[in-house]
């Protein structure tokens, strides 16, 4: 059938994999709760039943506020059937930001979990007279219940309506309001067309393999990105498992050998880590192999013309003896794809999951565009480190003058909800979409991230310094979790730096070095010395004004929670900035 709205992917999964056992999977009491395809259409047609009942009509804005979990699909597709407007918010956001979201995009419902969740949405209700009903997804003896959703939608079915209603919602439509994160300023809600949406994965469906046939979700599906990969996830039929917890990634993956998952690159870069780290438990001849083989991996060129014979010799042999036993430990037997964005990856990192077969597929775009721009692909020429792929057919692409890439196409928003001069500041009279960030093309068509205009800044001495190109080097150290690069009108580039104090832990052990706290050890000689050798050597290849010539060491943690990161991981450097404004100011007395 022709998907030309949201619900239509639903539809066309029935008709197209109806013997589909396990569509959606989550955990509940550390069991894996299943929903075969048939179940999905049953629960998601319930309740749009339910919410008819409630009185939510076209056009109406339901937010979800949930982690990942099958009832995030089951609503979605149920709000979308009845015209309604999907609104998906991070449950990790503060307070004020949940009062600023519910309160400018009007919702009527909102669907909840977790008690954090449910207090923060209490104390803004008062503020949010547009909200008329709360339902939580378990009994927490305050709001209804999502069960009692189902149960609303079975004691009073409105099969008739419901068909006059998906018959009424045209593609052109609004289907969902996401709202951007934002590394600076207000969040502003994206309108996206179900005609945005549904040409998403028509575009990059072919990225997986046809046998690849199981995937693992963990990155917020409430996140453009991920949702894109969701939808494709449902037109190949693929089953779909969510991670009970970011802390459950490597067990839930034992369980369930995926084929395919989603990741940003710090998540790569813990894995990464962790493999590290249990080589280095080792002994023997069997700790030397480990490390040739890791080595040899990070060396690993996509394109095999780069690659010479005994290069390929060596790899199988390290993949005998090292990277199966990799793949085993963490249930990835039969792995096909990793796609990697909202950051750049590091050659060594993305080169070794590649050399381990678990290759690495870049992607590249904003919510404003749906959200994906370019992909890497299985094309001759179609994949190397450092790009993010060819362009989406149906999508131009250009640079400006400036630098900066420029996007028009069915992928690109309807605008900005209620800031219709916002909208023509990033969409200009021609129809393209200013994404702020700057770029290259190579000789094949493969897209180049180079930076973020807006975090470009300027020395006293004139000299321009980007600073997403040398923060991506700095992170890819095992010794270093976080950075931020300054500077900006200084004489030279600086950096506050926060360690990986995993890491940090098992150096000074090897050492014998006594480890107290974190405060402690970011001052002591020993620590100090290995830093300022790490910056040293990281500093090697970067031009002379680029070099971090002072750096501050930083006990803290930032995150979501404390509002330093975006739901992304992406640092809010004008946030950060302003909190160690002292320190700063200290660094370049």
């Amino acid at each position: 059938m022709e998907i030309k709205r949201v619900f239509d992917l639903l539809q066309n999964y029935v008709e197209t994999y109806p013997n589909q056992k396990v569509a959606l999977a989550g955990k509940k009491n550390g069991q894996w709760v299943k929903y075969s395809v048939q179940d999905y259409m049953e629960q998601t047609n319930t309740l749009s039943y339910a919410l008819i009942e409630l009185g939510i009509a076209k056009g109406d804005k339901v937010a979800i506020i949930l982690n990942n979990r099958p009832e995030w699909n089951l609503l979605d597709m149920a709000i979308s059937q009845i015209g309604a407007i999907n609104v998906p918010i991070y449950p990790t956001i503060s307070e004020e930001d949940y009062r600023y979201i519910l309160g400018d995009c009007d919702a009527k419902m909102v669907v909840i979990d977790g008690v954090s969740v449910m207090n923060k949405v209490t104390n803004i209700l008062p503020d949010t007279p547009n909200i008329k009903l709360v339902y939580t997804m378990a009994d927490r003896e305050k709001y209804p219940y999502f069960d009692q959703l189902l149960q609303l939608g079975k004691e009073h079915p409105h099969a008739e309506e419901l068909e006059q209603r998906k018959a009424s919602v045209d593609e052109m439509e609004c289907a969902t309001i996401i709202y951007t994160s934002g590394t600076t300023g207000t969040p502003k809600g994206v309108m996206l067309s179900h005609h945005n949406l549904m040409n998403q994965f028509k575009n990059f469906c072919e990225t997986p393999s046809p046998d690849s046939k199981t995937a693992f979700s963990f990155l917020p599906v409430c996140h453009a990105y991920e949702r894109a990969l969701i939808y494709m996830y449902h037109y190949l039929g693929m089953s779909i498992y969510y991670a009970e917890s970011l802390g459950t990634i490597a067990s839930d993956m034992r369980e369930i050998h995926p084929t395919m998952m989603c990741a940003v690159p710090r998540v790569l870069e813990r894995f990464y880590d962790a493999i590290y780290q249990s080589g280095k438990k080792q002994k023997g001849i069997a700790k030397a192999i480990f490390f040739w083989a890791l080595h040899l991996g990070e060396r690993y060129k996509i394109d095999a013309t780069n690659r010479n014979w005994f290069y390929d010799k060596k790899l199988a042999l390290a993949d005998k003896l090292v990277y199966s036993k990799i793949r085993q430990n963490i249930g990835a037997e039969n792995f096909d794809i990793i796609v990697s964005g909202a950051a750049a990856i590091s050659q060594k990192i993305a080169g070794f999951f590649s050399a381990i077969k678990m290759p690495v597929f870049e992607g590249y775009g904003l919510t404003e565009t749906s959200p994906v721009i370019a992909v890497s692909n299985r094309h001759p020429h179609g994949r190397e480190v450092g790009y993010v792929g060819q362009p989406l057919p149906g999508t131009e692409v250009k640079i400006a003058e400036n630098g900066e890439i420029l996007c028009r196409g069915h992928n690109v928003m309807m605008g900005y909800y209620k800031k219709p001069e916002l909208t023509k500041e990033v969409i200009d009279e021609d129809g393209w979409f200013h994404t702020g960030d700057m770029g290259e093309f190579n000789q094949y068509n493969q897209l180049k991230i180079t930076g973020r205009i807006k975090s470009l800044f300027k020395t006293s001495g004139g000299k321009y310094i980007n600073p997403d190109v040398i923060e991506a080097k700095f992170s890819a150290s095992k010794l270093i979790e976080q950075i931020l690069v300054v500077g900006e009108n200084q004489k030279f580039a600086g950096a506050l730096i926060i360690p990986s104090f995993a890491d940090l832990k098992a150096w000074c052990a090897e050492e014998k070095i006594p480890y107290t706290t974190n405060e402690e050890m970011i001052k002591n000689p020993e620590v100090l010395k290995l830093y300022a050798k790490e910056v040293n050597e990281l500093n090697k290849g970067l031009g002379e004004t680029e070099k971090i010539k002072k750096y501050v060491l930083l006990a803290d943690e930032w995150s979501i929670a404390n509002g330093l990161l975006t739901p992304t991981l992406k640092a809010k450097r004008k946030v950060i900035t302003a909190k160690y404004k002292d320190t700063i100011d200290k660094m370049f007395e």
